[in-house]
């Protein structure tokens, strides 16, 4: 590695975000680092004025902002193309990889010296993450200031007085411990394209899981980010069937390519969640479509729990006489 070689890449994907775009933007530049970073911005044939705002920063940062401008959407595809286009330009020396959608922002300009640091010193552990808040767009309000990762999953005394605590392979299963805008993580091969072609709409959860599989990640309390939710993003805008439905596949795939069990509870969720939305709209082919895929997917046992998480759900809503 060259002294003027980026250290860390960062993935910013683009569409469509001309409101938030500045935001993103600046959270890059700000950063205070005793090391040189980049920002991949790739914008996916954006069809407002996302494509001229990512000029217009790349001509002020030329050193950090690397654009990349689509003629033609890629995510759409669902070939993992963008995967591919955004590797081939990242800077073949760096070392780490720094995430973060146009529609997000980082609020702490250490950040990424704070999680590098941490990682150039401690060569066990593959990934950082830290707390983030969420913006409600639609009504310009902060929903959670903070305390998003360990509120609902883990108790404040695992960090035990410390800055950040430690999460390892067993402990990913179905728990929300990274987000996308707060990651940072060593740049290696942790899924061969062979495996990832099996996802045809890749979730975090599912790179999470591989990463985890090579170490352990550390979790900061520092909020040092937000995310954004709003009807254009590509999770926080996809609405309830589909989100279920594509998280369903990933995990049928992960069950099937790892054999791992731990995943039942998440996927069970899922199918009760999907079955429910169909139910209530009366969709009943397609609830029977669902409900015959995932009986042939996952153990008798299983979907003996789905069906009574069912049962139990219809009891509660029962009127009471």
């Amino acid at each position: 590695m060259q002294k003027d070689d980026p250290l860390v890449s960062i993935q910013c994907l683009v569409y469509n975000h001309e409101r938030f775009l500045r935001q993103c933007l600046d959270g890059f530049v700000m950063q205070q680092t005793s090391f040189q970073f980049e920002a991949i911005v790739h914008d996916d044939a954006s069809t407002d004025g996302s494509a001229a705002i990512i000029r217009e920063y790349a001509e002020k940062y030329p050193d950090i902002i690397k654009p990349i401008f689509e003629t033609e959407n890629q995510y759409s595809k669902h070939d993992g193309s963008i995967r591919k286009i955004i590797v081939a330009a990242m800077h073949p020396n760096s070392k780490y990889i720094a995430t973060c959608e146009g529609d997000d922002y980082w609020t702490d300009p250490h950040k990424l010296q704070i999680q590098v640091d941490f990682l150039e010193s401690h060569p066990d552990y593959v990934i950082t993450s830290h707390d983030f808040s969420i913006l409600d767009d639609k009504e310009n309000e902060i929903k959670s200031n903070g305390n998003v990762h360990y509120k609902d999953y883990y108790f404040d005394e695992r960090f035990n007085g410390y800055e950040y605590c430690t999460f390892d392979f067993d402990d990913s299963f179905g728990r929300r411990f990274a987000a996308t805008l707060a990651n940072v993580y060593r740049k290696e091969d942790y899924i061969n394209d062979k495996v990832r072609s099996l996802f045809p709409h890749f979730f975090d959860f599912v790179l999470f899981y591989f990463i985890l599989k090579k170490g352990k990640c550390a979790l900061f309390r520092n909020n040092m980010a937000t995310y954004r939710i709003h009807n254009g993003g590509m999770y926080s805008g996809t609405n309830t069937e589909v989100w279920n439905d594509r998280c369903l596949n990933c995990l049928y795939v992960l069950y099937k390519l790892e054999n791992e069990k731990r995943w039942f509870p998440k996927m069970n969720t899922h199918f009760v969640d999907l079955f429910c939305y169909l139910a209530k709209r009366g969709r009943i082919g397609d609830l029977l479509k669902v409900t015959f895929r995932h009986v042939r997917k996952v153990p008798v046992s299983s979907s003996l729990v789905c069906f009574k998480m069912i049962v139990m759900k219809t009891i509660k809503k029962l009127p009471v006489f």
